[in-house]
């Protein structure tokens, strides 16, 4: 009688993660099997998640203790595959009847597979009493040792001591294997060459074992020096039907775990009947325990005699499983898996039905010899440094490619671009089996697969991962060695070093200062989304010159710290090139040296293959300041293994670059190695390397508000006329200025010609969100800040000036505490500036082509003398229909059109889409970006392409197309709905985070949503004021800022709350966090400072590498201007369940299509004119109420920031120094002060304090000379937050 199992009344949980999971996955979609995934939070994005029917997050008891840490509860939560008893509970609430454990977590659990057949689920596996038996070793010998199958000579059972361990060495002869009974995976085995090895290794050995597996048997095996691994796949029905599938040779090796699987093995292709002997050996064990399911008997065999003995077996899925199921076309051993445990499940409640697969499904006529013409052989891809004893390498894959897979390539991953490979799990990232005709073709078609020592490829057939090191190149060498191609590897010949490997790559000892990988040109997708890249674009290219890249390569960008900075080496950069390489190094005026020989800057370099090259602090001569700031490091070539992010190979916010982060210590990366034969140095003349002064001058063009209507006409003239300091608060997001107060005068030099800024907010800087233009002066409240390569793209604040596109290099070099004066200059004179630093770069590269050139000075200019300086190009009068149109001049590339008056309307931005709407079909080539916002767009264009004059004729002439009356027009867009959590604890933490540390009391503390109610007059307190906030659809009025953040308002004036922005703003901001500053709200796209009033979380429009089905990996943003929005209140618990389904990828938002007629709008505006009046008249009161308090509350905290009532004993001034001290090695904030007075100095390396200088932490460590001294105290003044200077005293040190 014939039986067919049901899969219908059958759900399998797959317990495992990362690429077996998918592959398991695989089989049950295919058989139409109803499947669950578990993971831990840290695997939330992995694809299992979603490619399951079902998804569990697995909670341990250890990852629910919310009193630990969050790195704590982390590495709990990632060990929560192992939680049986919460696994088991999955499994029975969710109605599952089968569990495959992959490999690896619990699938050799004895203890696990009794707990599921008490609850009759079923473990796709062999009995708990042989996972037992198999998994301690001394037992499976014995087991073996019954079977008749050859064991390794060693101990009989586990050995009772040192003295017993002695003996068996003694008599089975040194070399031995010490190993634990219990371990697995080359884990638990210490080799021991001699008697002495053995002494000293043995108690350790016990502990390490108790430690790892909870058992502390160990027994003693020969060791043979030169063995072959070759395994056995075996399939057993339970019973008494067990056949083998053929073997596997693994020798390819490093710490004993494979790497490299293939068959038939090349060792026993000429040995057939030792390949019958070895296969019938595993197949009596398995008949000997009656084995069911897949598992695998595993072999050493002498490689000079050809014998051969029992290792272990594997009572589970083994990882190159894929190798034997290549081999064979139809086989899938996980879809035998599955049957053997219907039948076993099925004759539980059916007596009659088989206990297990049928003899003729497991037929050993099949797989009795090799497949004639077929070689398979298997890489293991991980995310591991070959070059550093392969240790793990974790971090964010930027980008992954592989090719196609056939009938003759099978590819096993779980990874794709944007993954994170987490230092919690085994860094396996794919597997890639390849099929031929022989294994020499094998070996070919494998090697064609794997990239190694060539430029990154666009090859279809070429696997790429870029990000963290991985061992692709290690492999790659390895197919390459002729040892490997004879077939002739045995398993200590990658541990002996025999493989020769070298990689193409530079290893960072010392990152320096905020050293980041930089590129040309700058990101240009605008959208907030900053355009990075060099900020001293000059001295870049120049580098790249050097060592003949194209100007665009990408390279490094460092912060040279100053002459001061003495042996504080943590703050210089170093680097241990593993292959000849050509460098350059230019820019500030830093002390380069390879190999401990100072070399010069601005010349061509060799470094030597083993060469450590470091780039130091500044060069000791000339003046205390000046110099410079950032240096740039070419290497020739490029760094080939860093891809393309949005357009660039820039570094910024979380993506670009390396890791998306400035370098660190230890990361690797990839460069091409020089092959030239000459050593020729390639120096400038001294003429045309540009000098960095301690004083610059900035060449600026005036606006956009740089008029009347914001500052007086004696605040521009003294904006321009002042000397202004480079403050330690700057950073490549923007470059703070302090006022150089020459005739100690009290008059502010930015005087403003109005009390506040209306709508935009309580201080005079503050405007309606606009565009900002790439270099332009933001007065951010009385300080300007420069906007650089990482600032926002708009914003609250005006902007009086922006300097010239050609002079923003210059931005690159300023160093905290140079000088600089701003110079106005027209758009003409920018276009020649531009011409002549053009000249200036074709000059360089003639000189390194060795033409004859003549000096040229770059710093020499001298601009024309135009009086006007009217940053309005022009203006369009208001008429009794339209509004006013200002067209004001934001530096040499870019235009703001601006409507009306400084107030938010609807009807004006809806003018304003209409704008560029007209300007788009004109398809002039040369506008990059329109930056629309609250009642004005930015127009970003390329001077290359079209100039200033051009561009304000096409907006003019597009601005006369429209229609009088706005009326009519209508916009499509897209209603989207947002999960929001209101009053979250998040955004209560975080509140609670600035009152700690930054401010305690102020109007909007200590709820910012108690403010919102109050500042807008709602007398039914916050829920009303929550309530109104979620009642109306929010129009997206501009996208920018950071990330794409969106720029909202409510369509119903009723619910328009506005609010303050805090003062000082938040250092810290939740992802997600949804805040209202003036009339208009933002989400948070990432962590990150801000000011902002906060009310509530939501998902964030913004997934970096463009997961989920709303996003795209070339478009990771969500929302567009005229997009609505809809919050959706949900619980905090809802919310983190929604988050998570996000990161994973797996959350869809509810979109809609919509169209905002004008016309309808007006008409509901008109009928409830009456409401909005009175809603406003309530606002204005509550809000004047709100504003005087906080001008009291801001007074009174600012009086308390000036007392220095320090009640810690641990930090004191010293009223004598010592000649022992330590000094700021370079300007910034006191962070943290890692020690307190009595304190003795035990290392150098020891941190004593911690500064933050352009959002860098910098450590400044003890140095050899403090060894042994006490710490008498501190310099006056010094505390944590206080601000330093380069070389001022920090700690005094005295003889203990």
């Amino acid at each position: 009688m014939a039986y067919s199992p049901s899969l219908e009344r059958h759900k399998l949980l797959v317990l495992n993660r990362g690429e077996i999971a998918v592959r398991i996955l695989r089989t049950t979609k295919r058989l139409g099997l109803r499947s669950v995934a578990v993971y831990t939070q840290v695997d939330a994005t992995s694809p299992h998640v979603s490619l399951a029917d079902e998804a569990v997050l697995i909670h341990s008891k250890s990852s629910l203790d919310n009193n630990s840490p969050p790195e704590s509860n982390q590495t709990s939560d990632a060990k929560a595959y192992l939680a049986a008893d919460a696994i088991v509970k999955i499994c029975v609430d969710r109605n599952v009847t089968l569990v495959h454990p992959g490999y690896g977590f619990l699938s050799e659990n004895a203890g696990f597979a009794r707990l599921l057949d008490r609850h009759g689920i079923t473990l796709l596996g062999p009995r708990a009493q042989t996972i037992e038996d198999m998994g301690l070793k001394h037992l499976a010998r014995d087991l073996a040792i019954q079977a008749g199958v050859p064991v390794v000579p060693g101990s009989n059972g586990l050995v009772e001591g040192l003295h017993d361990a002695q003996e068996v060495a003694k008599k089975v002869g040194f070399p031995v294997m010490l190993k634990a009974t219990a371990g697995g995976g080359g884990i638990g085995l210490v080799f021991c060459g001699t008697e002495n090895d053995l002494r000293t290794t043995f108690d350790a050995t016990i502990q390490r074992a108790k430690s790892l597996f909870h058992n502390e048997g160990v027994f003693i095996e020969k060791f043979f020096h030169t063995s072959r691994h070759i395994e056995v796949q075996i399939f057993g029905n339970g019973c008494n039907h067990v056949i083998h599938m053929g073997e596997r040779e693994c020798s390819v090796q490093r710490r004993h775990q494979k790497i490299i699987e293939e068959a038939p093995s090349p060792y026993l292709v000429s040995r057939q009947d030792l390949r019958s002997k070895i296969c019938a050996a595993a197949v009596r064990l398995g008949e000997l325990v009656n084995y069911k399911s897949a598992g695998t008997v595993e072999f050493l065999v002498d490689d000079a005699t050809g014998e051969f003995y029992f290792l272990e077996m594997n009572t589970r899925l083994q990882v190159e499983h894929g190798v034997t199921e290549m081999l064979h076309p139809g086989l899938d051993l996980v879809e035998l898996m599955i049957l053997q445990g219907i039948y076993e499940g099925e004759a539980e409640s059916s007596p009659e039905f088989p206990r297990g697969l049928p003899s003729s499904q497991l037929d050993q006529k099949k797989f009795e010899v090799p497949r004639p013409n077929s070689h398979a052989i298997e890489v293991r891809v991980y995310s591991e440094n070959p070059a550093n004893k392969f240790s793990p390498s974790p971090g964010i894959l930027q980008y992954v490619k592989f090719p196609e897979t056939n009938e003759n390539l099978r590819i096993d991953t779980w990874v794709s671009t944007g993954m994170v490979v987490t230092p919690f799990y085994d860094p396996l990232i794919a597997k890639i089996i390849v099929k031929n005709t022989s294994r020499a073709e094998a070996i070919k078609q494998l090697s064609s697969n794997l990239h190694s020592r060539q430029p990154v490829s666009t090859s279809g057939h070429q696997i790429l991962i870029q990000g963290p090191p991985n061992n692709i190149p290690f492999l790659a060498q390895v197919l390459k060695e002729s040892l490997f191609i004879s077939g002739k590897a045995t398993t200590k010949w990658i541990d002996e070093g025999a493989v020769q490997y070298t990689p193409d790559a530079m290893t960072v000892l010392s990152p320096g200062i905020h050293t980041t990988v930089q590129s040309l040109p700058n990101r240009d997708i605008g959208l907030g989304i900053p355009p990075s890249g060099p900020m001293d674009p000059l001295a870049f290219q120049v580098a790249n010159l050097l060592v003949k890249n194209s100007v665009q390569c990408e390279g490094l960008e460092l912060v040279i710290p100053p002459k001061n900075a003495g042996r504080s080496s943590g703050l210089l950069f170093s680097a241990l090139f593993h292959v000849r390489a050509v460098v350059a190094v230019t820019g500030a005026n830093a002390i380069v040296q390879i190999d401990g020989q100072i070399v010069p800057t601005w010349t061509r370099l060799v470094v030597g293959p083993g060469a450590k090259l470091v780039i130091g602090c500044m060069h000791s001569d000339g003046s205390t300041s000046g110099g410079g700031l950032r240096a740039y490091l070419a290497i020739g070539g490029g760094f080939p293994g860093i891809p393309s992010y949005l357009g660039s190979k820039s570094t910024s916010m979380g993506g670009g670059g390396y890791q998306g982060r400035a370098l660190q210590g230890g990361d690797m990366l990839q460069i091409m190695p020089f092959n030239d034969d000459g050593n020729e140095s390639l120096p400038l003349p001294r003429s045309l390397i540009p000098s960095y002064p301690p004083n610059w001058i900035l060449y600026s063009l005036p606006g956009p508000q740089d008029d009347t209507e914001f500052i007086t006409e004696a605040g521009i003239e003294a904006f321009y006329t002042a000397r202004w300091r480079v403050s330690i608060s700057s950073n490549r997001m923007g470059i703070r200025l302090e006022p150089v107060n020459q005739d100690a005068s009290d008059t502010p030099v930015l005087q403003w010609a109005r009390s506040n800024g209306g709508e935009g907010g309580s201080h005079p800087s503050n405007i309606l969100d606009n565009g900002y233009a790439r270099g332009t002066v933001n007065l951010n409240g009385d300080t300007p800040v420069i906007l650089t390569n990482e600032g926002p793209s708009m914003g609250g604040y005006l902007c009086i000036s922006t300097i010239a596109s050609a002079d923003q290099w210059k931005l690159g070099q300023l160093r905290p505490g140079d000088h600089l004066r701003f110079a106005r200059i027209t758009y003409q004179d920018a276009m020649n500036l531009q011409e002549r630093v053009d000249r200036w770069l074709k000059t360089i590269l003639a000189a390194l082509s060795r033409s004859n050139v003549v000096p040229f000075n770059l710093m020499d200019v001298i601009p024309s003398n135009h009086t006007s300086h009217e940053p309005k190009l022009h203006v369009i009068p208001a008429t009794s229909l339209k509004p006013k149109v200002v067209f004001r001049q934001a530096g040499d590339s870019a235009v703001l059109v601006e409507y009306g008056e400084m107030t938010l309307d609807f009807s004006v931005r809806a003018r304003i889409h209409a704008l560029e709407t007209s300007a788009r079909q004109f398809k002039i080539n040369g506008i990059k970006e329109f930056a629309p916002c609250i009642r004005s767009t930015m127009v970003h264009f390329d001077p290359v392409q079209i100039n200033q004059g051009e561009v304000l004729t096409m907006l003019i002439r597009a601005e006369e197309t429209l229609p009088d009356s706005i009326e009519d027009m209508q916009f499509p867009g897209r209603r989207l709905t947002f999960p929001i959590a209101l009053d979250d604890r998040w955004n209560r933490d975080t509140l609670q985070r600035y009152m700690s540390s930054t401010r305690d009391k102020a109007v909007y503390l200590p709820s910012n949503i108690e403010y919102l109610a109050a500042n807008n007059g709602i007398e039914g307190g916050t829920k009303d004021a929550l309530q109104s906030l979620v009642s109306s659809s929010w129009l997206v009025f501009g996208v920018g800022f950071y990330l794409a953040c969106p720029f909202l308002v409510p369509i119903d004036p009723r619910c328009r709350l506005v609010g303050q922005k805090m003062n000082p703003s938040r250092t810290y901001t939740p992802r997600g966090a949804v805040g209202i500053a003036g009339l208009v709200a933002a989400i948070y796209p990432v962590e990150s400072p801000g000011g902002y009033q906060l009310f509530g979380r939501t998902l964030p429009a913004w997934q970096p590498w463009g997961k989920g089905p709303d996003f795209a990996v070339d478009r990771p943003w969500l929302l567009d201007p005229f997009d609505q929005v809809v919050f959706e209140p949900v619980s905090e618990d809802d919310y983190v369940e929604v988050e998570k389904l996000f990161d994973s990828g797996r959350y869809a938002f509810k979109i809609e299509p919509v169209v905002l007629s004008m016309k309808d709008y007006l008409g509901f505006i008109s009928g409830i004119e009456g409401e909005i009046d009175a809603f406003k008249r309530r606002q204005a009161e509550a809000v004047a109420l709100q504003e005087a308090r906080e001008n009291i509350l801001l007074k009174e905290w600012q009086e308390s920031t000036h007392r220095h009532d320090d009640p810690d004993d641990r930090i004191r001034d010293l009223s004598e120094e010592t000649p022992y001290f330590m000094t700021a090695s370079l300007s910034g904030t006191v962070w943290k002060i890692r020690v307190a007075i009595g304190d003795i100095v035990m290392s150098s390396d020891e941190a004593l304090v911690i500064l933050e200088a352009m959002k860098t932490e910098i450590n400044l460590t003890a140095g050899e000379d403090h060894i042994g001294l006490k710490v008498a105290g501190f310099a006056k003044g010094v505390r944590e937050g206080t601000t330093v200077q380069a070389g001022d005293k920090l700690i005094f040190f005295a003889e203990p």
